[in-house]
């Protein structure tokens, strides 16, 4: 990801996802490790805003580092309750985890992943089968994705034209219940292109009309949450002036391309998709000319409702960010005056929420990975020294 991925589409995430951004760094030899160890978290009751207690569980891989931007980031958790992630280990080495529903951990490592400072692997996504989707980087700092199966068994690809220069190659970012994944790549020129790989290994790229072709331009899935069971997806793209659109792509390869009302038109501004329910309902969020951000649920017929969450600051960089949507509903965090970031569900009668160890300070609080359908959602959360802890929260 790093200062090429979600830091440059999301230039206002640079520091409150410092942990995800620095795996898109530079990065030695190949390592492969599977170490399986158990763990468990600890349970505290947490106060909603409007709707009374819920659980979170707050946890560390074990192996995770303990100083500032090492830790643990939960990505995506499946509907058996299984977890996935990512770790920095003492030496900010990254590592890929599945936590089962009872706490155990397993950690791996992609191979071919580097071990040096900023190095490792990242696992994004995982479906109801327990198989997981992912990047690495490698040590010539290029970037390869990975399909892991239940077993543990490995198969790594890239896209044809993927870069492998520094800061370029493919990075998985979703996989579907049928083993569906879809991602981006970045080619030689540091463009973007979307890609989407079928079970049988074959891979179809694609580009949304309208995306730019220079550098830090072009199309780019969504994370974790953009791809849905029938192989709808969507993200978004930057188009030749540096703006922001949203795109949904159908099965048949069909792109529509959207923007939110009061989205801005300047350069860093706009609209990204961030997911796709299975009735083709899409969340996601918005810049507008202030750079102030905005939710925003748009139906399958097109038509796009805005919104923002009580305590969402107003000045740049603030706002309201809605990440995902399942048949429970939407999930997001906001940002509020001061910089802190707090989590939500729903867009109308929100529930408001914190990770009880969630720092206060500017680019700490509590983030958030898609909801499950029993509602649970796993995300992380940056304490007052700048550390990642994951989080499990259930109604």
């Amino acid at each position: 990801m790093g200062k090429i991925h979600k830091s440059q589409r999301r230039k206002y995430e640079d520091t409150m996802k410092n942990l995800k951004t620095q795996l898109r760094l530079a990065l030695l030899p190949t390592l492969i490790l599977l170490a399986c160890t158990a763990a468990y978290g600890q349970v505290t009751p947490s106060s909603d805003a409007h709707t009374g207690k819920a659980t979170i569980t707050e946890f560390d891989a074990p192996g995770a580092g303990t100083g500032a931007y090492q830790g643990t980031a939960a990505n995506d958790i499946n509907e058996k309750g299984e977890i996935t992630g990512l770790y920095y280990d003492e030496n900010t080495v990254g590592h890929g985890f599945v936590r089962e529903p009872h706490g155990k951990f397993t950690s791996f490592d992609a191979p071919g992943a580097g071990t040096g400072y900023g190095q490792g692997t990242n696992a994004e996504s995982i479906n109801s089968e327990g198989a997981t989707t992912g990047l690495y980087v490698d040590g010539n700092n290029v970037y390869h994705s990975f399909a892991r199966a239940p077993n543990g068994k490995f198969k790594t690809f890239n896209a044809k034209g993927a870069g492998n220069g520094a800061n370029q190659g493919t990075l998985g970012e979703n996989i579907n219940s049928s083993g569906e994944i879809a991602g981006y790549y970045i080619d030689g020129g540091n463009a973007y292109h979307g890609f989407v790989r079928k079970p049988n290994g074959k891979i179809t790229t694609f580009d949304a009309p309208g995306a730019g072709t220079g550098s830090g331009q072009g199309t780019l899935g969504g994370s974790e949450d953009c791809l849905s069971p029938t192989g709808w997806i969507t993200g978004g793209y930057i188009d030749a002036s540096n703006v922001y659109h949203g795109f949904v792509r159908d099965p048949h390869g069909n792109i529509t391309s959207f923007d939110a009302p009061g989205a801005g038109t300047g350069a860093g501004q706009g609209t990204q998709g961030g997911g796709i329910d299975p009735d083709g309902k899409i969340v996601g969020f918005y810049a507008d000319g202030s750079n102030v951000h905005h939710g925003f649920l748009r139906t399958r017929d097109g038509k796009i409702t805005t919104f923002n969450v009580k305590g969402a600051g107003t000045g740049s960089g603030q706002g309201t960010l809605a990440e995902n949507i399942n048949v429970k509903g939407i999930d997001g965090y906001y940002v509020d005056a001061s910089g802190v970031a707090h989590g939500f569900l729903g867009a109308h009668g929100v529930t408001r929420f914190d990770a009880p160890g969630a720092g206060t300070g500017s680019g700490q609080g509590t983030f958030i990975g898609p909801n499950n359908p029993a509602n649970a959602i796993a995300g992380y959360y940056v304490d007052g020294n700048n550390v990642y802890h994951g989080y499990l929260r259930t109604p």
